[in-house]
């Protein structure tokens, strides 16, 4: 895993959090995959398959809002070969998550494929 590869993956987990904290549908499908099957799960919500539902619910989340106070922090990368893992804490106002990003490496950079997001008890912050 060279140190390049471990920024661009962050920065592209920075680019799908920036799509969110502008409810910027246009930025989202950008960092969404077009090749692999992916999946999301928001928190509380059931899983979803297939890049139409995933986008869709991006599509009800930006239509509540005009911006989302989110933060990612602490992004922990994971690189192994054409894949790769960002673990961080999200926050929105008091509520704390845990955030699991997986992309993989597209010929046109490295692209989401799964966030997977959990509440986070207040004492194992």
């Amino acid at each position: 895993m060279s140190d390049i590869e471990t920024e661009a993956v962050i920065e592209a987990n920075e680019s799908f959090y920036r799509a969110m904290r502008g409810c910027d549908l246009r930025a989202m499908d950008a960092v969404w995959s077009r090749v692999r099957r992916v999946s999301c799960s928001h928190p509380g919500g059931p899983s979803l398959f297939g890049r139409e539902a995933v986008m869709e619910s991006w599509r009800g989340i930006f239509s509540r809002s005009r911006a989302l106070a989110i933060e990612a922090l602490e992004p922990h990368a994971i690189v192994a070969g054409q894949t790769a893992m960002i673990l961080c804490r999200e926050e929105i106002g008091r509520l704390r998550l845990i955030a699991s990003n997986v992309f993989v490496r597209e010929r046109d950079g490295w692209r989401m494929v799964n966030h997977q997001v959990a509440p986070i008890r207040d004492d194992a912050a």
